[in-house]
């Protein structure tokens, strides 16, 4: 697996997918090394009797260097991943994400197999520049020409792929798995949260998930609902701090940075309404996420969004201030709507996404 950043982590969608699929394969007895890139923080590892190199639940992690310049380390991390894997005795080596596909050119050179996972069209989002943009469509082009099979996540991306460049694509959607349900507990020690009285939004803070909407849309309502945002930043400093000096002149909002295991859960258990108000999105797992946890869900009207929650979530129009306002002070004051999505939510997405279906249909592609 070359593509993610470091796993096991949350630090974004790719992390997840990766992981998830990663341990699935684990399980049914294939041999999985994952390549990471190099971080600061130390990942613990550890060996295993009789294997080479360092392991997390029985997958080896391999480290690669690259640079602290987030606009080039994933193309540089993705060269020297590349190269290593060249020597691997690899079956497959399989690419996520547009940038490291960049590089999918050099093991079918030499005549290795080679899928590609595209999580979204990511020259769209709006942190990277030109440079940055050419580059990620360069490796999208890449992908589509070389790679033996392509998976794309939406329905949306597989027209684009076929529009574009006509190539036929195989349509394998995340998965989901149903969690547990948690009383809050630890969110009122620290946020002072009790349940169903906050908005949460769940992402790496980023412009194009749409966060300033969101906090620009609340300043206008009378309630004193907190929202709640939940993630990092990545790659996009400015942005941090244009979130950050919002959420100072409105005392109900509240960050978080990165949240993971019991706090996660219960923020997720105890939302009154999960909102995603993104402009670009492959196939959201936070939005997964939120309607499994049985939550009303808020989302932008973007294809890859109204895709995965159908008729079973609220929509406002993508980028409109104004609408999202208008929807947030529905909901707020129609609790008998919100107790109807959430009823619908969490039955139907976790019969909808599977994570072993998803494992089970890129297995077949790699026995192809």
């Amino acid at each position: 697996m070359i593509g993610q950043k470091r796993v096991p982590s949350r630090e974004g969608g790719v992390e997840v997918v990766v992981w998830e699929l990663a341990t699935r394969l684990r399980d049914k007895g294939h041999v999985v090394d994952c390549y990471n890139r190099y971080q600061k923080h130390k990942q613990p590892r550890h060996k295993v009797a009789g294997k080479p190199g360092l392991y997390v639940d029985d997958i080896r992690i391999i480290v690669v260097p690259t640079l602290n310049n987030g606009k080039l380390n994933a193309i540089v991390y993705a060269f020297f991943a590349t190269i290593r894997a060249l020597f691997g005795g690899y079956d497959v080596i399989h690419y996520h994400a547009e940038g490291p596909c960049l590089m999918l050119w050099l093991p079918k050179l030499f005549g290795k197999k080679v899928i590609a996972t595209i999580h979204g069209l990511d020259w769209q989002r709006a942190k990277w520049g030109n440079f940055a943009s050419k580059m990620l469509m360069t490796g999208e082009k890449i992908a589509a020409k070389y790679a033996d099979e392509v998976i794309v996540l939406s329905k949306n991306v597989q027209e684009y792929f076929k529009e574009t460049y006509g190539r036929d694509t195989h349509y394998i959607p995340n998965g989901i798995s149903r969690p547990v349900i948690r009383k809050p507990n630890l969110i009122t020690k620290k946020y002072g949260l009790k349940g169903h009285d906050y908005i949460m939004t769940l992402c790496r803070i980023v412009p194009e998930k749409g966060i300033h909407y969101l906090l620009e849309a609340y300043k206008n309502i009378d309630s004193d609902m907190k929202i709640v945002v939940a993630g990092g930043f990545s790659n996009a400093a400015e942005y941090m701090e244009q979130i950050r000096r919002m959420a100072a002149e409105d005392p109900r909002v509240i960050l978080t940075d990165f949240i993971h295991d019991q706090e996660l859960e219960e923020l997720c258990s105890n939302a009154y309404i999960f909102c995603l108000p993104s402009d670009v999105e492959g196939m959201s797992i936070s939005l997964l996420e939120g309607m499994s946890y049985g939550r009303c869900c808020l989302v932008s009207d973007i294809d890859e969004n109204i895709e995965v929650v159908g008729d079973k979530a609220v929509s406002f129009k993508k980028s409109d201030v104004e609408d999202l306002g208008n929807k947030v002070g529905f909901l707020i004051d129609h609790p008998e709507t919100v107790e109807k999505y959430e009823n619908m939510a969490a039955d139907y997405i976790c019969d909808k996404y599977n994570w072993d279906k998803m494992t089970d249909a890129t297995i077949e592609l790699y026995n192809r």
